[in-house]
């Protein structure tokens, strides 16, 4: 009960202290907005026509993802059913807004809860969905950077981060002894636990390695390119919808898409904070003012979210029509 007890409070505090990040950061970002100036721009400048259609590859990037995901579990024997994947990708977006991370784990429970898969498995094949998304997002960095090293180099260099001092630290000795005392401790408590996690491991690991026997490789390249793909144009088709961002080119709208997109990486409800900040400062460097930049930003990320949340909505009343039509 108590070991229940803590895992409850340890949620309860990193939901908390996610929200509270987003708050501060959206508080610090927006202290001096003017949101008279918005308002006018949002009631009388922006065409919410292209606002609506950027949402359409919003969709289809977690479709590409669902239809993906059938590729990495075939092989295991696994084949769900194409709708109830497509709901538990909804799901696990709509679910991470409240609990970051907390979506792959959700959606796994999904599929095992209606459609009887291995949960080990399937969250092995989530495991290898995570590492093609890194170094898909790894390319992504290294073309965009390479394209416009300039803003880069001024996005760091007005953000303060110094990027000598990353440099110093990725060479100095104290870092690479923390590295090998974790590396340490892993492998005692490896000893210690094996005989406990063996069996779970083995199936995370078969999941893990599933994309090695995936029957259409190309297929599962063009869904990795299609989620990324996808995940841009619901970006650079909101800037036609503002006077002051549909001017900017596709590259310089990729360099914005890049940074927010690694400022997602901080575990806010999707982004929020990081995201509007790295936004509205790569805007800036391209000559976008501040308030319309943060007016894009406010808007588009809040337009995003509510796809988010209303196909998380669908899912659960789909999911539920489901489990009454098995249930008879």
């Amino acid at each position: 009960m108590n070991k229940i007890i803590k895992n409850r409070i340890k949620k309860v505090a990193e939901i908390f202290l996610s929200l509270a990040l987003c708050v501060f950061i959206l508080y610090w970002t927006y202290r001096d907005f003017d949101f008279n100036a918005a308002w006018h721009v949002l009631r009388h400048d922006v065409e919410y026509e292209w606002i609506l259609l950027s949402l359409i590859p919003g969709i289809f990037s977690h479709l590409f993802r669902a239809w993906r995901w059938k590729l990495t579990l075939s092989p295991l024997g696994e084949h769900p059913r194409t709708s109830t994947t497509i709901n538990s990708i909804f799901f696990s977006y709509a679910s991470s807004l409240i609990v970051p991370r907390i979506g792959e784990v959700a959606r796994c429970g999904i599929l095992q809860r209606y459609e009887g898969t291995s949960f080990a498995k399937s969250l092995g094949t989530v495991v290898t969905e995570r590492i093609v998304d890194v170094i898909c997002m790894l390319l992504l960095i290294t073309t965009t950077v390479i394209l416009q090293m300039p803003a880069f180099i001024q996005f760091f260099s007005l953000t303060g981060t110094n990027l000598n001092s990353w440099s110093a630290l990725l060479t100095s000795w104290p870092l690479y002894l923390l590295i090998g005392g974790i590396a340490i401790t892993c492998y005692v408590l490896w000893k210690i636990l094996r005989k406990r996690l063996a069996p779970i491991l083995s199936n995370i690991w078969t999941g893990i390695t599933s994309i090695r026997q995936v029957s259409h490789p190309w297929l599962f390249l063009l869904y990795s390119v299609g989620i990324w793909m996808s995940f841009y144009l619901e970006f650079y088709i909101a800037f036609f919808a503002f006077p002051f961002t549909a001017v900017i080119p596709p590259l310089t709208a990729l360099a914005i898409f890049t940074v927010g997109t690694m400022a997602v990486l901080v575990p806010t409800p999707n982004g929020a904070g990081p995201w509007h900040f790295a936004v509205i400062t790569m805007m800036g460097f391209f000559g976008v003012a501040q308030t319309d930049a943060a007016t894009f930003a406010l808007l588009v990320h809040s337009i995003q979210t509510s796809l988010m949340l209303t196909l998380g909505v669908y899912s659960v009343i789909a999911l539920t029509l489901l489990k009454k039509h098995q249930s008879r």
